[in-house]
């Protein structure tokens, strides 16, 4: 697979939209970010890195109890915003650097936790990504992956992905939790965990504004899902009135991995 048309879109996408996500609520808050502090059983004494950090939110969040967090994206601008975010707050203990996640530039066994929320659906190679995840960490380190996940049904991760990919052409695909854990398998790490979570379904107009989507677009979207197949309708909870779609949801979860520890 040729991946430089998706990483030109990725850019082109997230160099326009970087400050609403910093702005976004829904990716700067959640219960998502405090539960992947919690799993990684923070000491205060590790490196972290945050892989595709978008508007930084998962860094910051890290911040307060590890040693120090490097912050990684593809896109510079994104880089910016989330720098200037992190210097707002005072946080000292947050590097930014640019990285595509398939090919991160740093030493082998170099950081104790490795996270990634809300991105690798953007990603053009997801088992080169995790390869690079187990590289980067320490034996015995933490992989904790937050993303959105297709439905283990082939109908409704068809519909998930047309709508996700309409709406925002940067969007690769949303993996299986299958998908994800075949990946993980083949880079030597073992999962520990995977913990389904409901974020609160999107709200249409903000959805769509956000990934600056031209009203054309928008309004053929729209019509699209108000004509779902009432299981997919059903699934991914539609809520329409006075012919407009006003939300819908998408299903997330959170996997959990670790590296092995060497043998003595």
């Amino acid at each position: 697979m040729d991946k430089s048309p998706i990483l030109e879109r990725v850019q082109s996408q997230f160099s326009a939209t970087a400050q609403r996500y910093v702005d976004s609520p829904r990716h700067a808050t959640g219960d998502d970010l405090e539960r992947l502090v919690e799993l990684a059983q923070l000491r205060g004494t590790e490196r972290v890195l945050d892989v595709a950090t978008g508007g930084g939110h998962t860094a910051l969040a890290f911040a307060p109890h590890a040693a120090d967090v490097v912050a990684s994206d593809l896109t510079p601008r994104m880089l910016e915003v989330a720098a200037e975010l992190a210097a707002s707050r005072g946080v000292d203990n947050v590097r930014f650097v640019r990285a595509q996640a398939e090919s991160l530039p740093f030493d082998d066994a170099s950081f104790d936790v490795v996270t990634c929320r809300v991105a690798p659906h953007h990603f053009a190679d997801p088992a080169a990504f995790v390869r690079e995840v187990a590289r980067v960490l320490r034996p015995g380190g933490r992989f904790l992956l937050d993303d959105q996940m297709a439905p283990e049904d082939r109908e409704l991760d068809q519909f998930v992905n047309t709508f996700e990919r309409w709406r925002d052409p940067s969007h690769v695909r949303a993996y299986t939790p299958s998908e994800w854990r075949a990946w993980i398998a083949e880079a030597g790490l073992t999962v520990e965990r995977v913990e389904d979570f409901d974020r609160d379904s999107y709200d249409f107009a903000d959805w769509t504004a956000r990934s600056n989507m031209p009203e054309a677009d928008r309004d053929a979207l729209e019509r699209w899902l108000l004509a779902a197949p009432p299981r997919c309708a059903e699934f991914f909870r539609i809520v329409w009135s006075d012919g407009h779609v006003r939300s819908l949801r998408a299903c997330f979860a959170i996997i959990v991995a670790r590296k092995p520890e060497e043998e003595s």
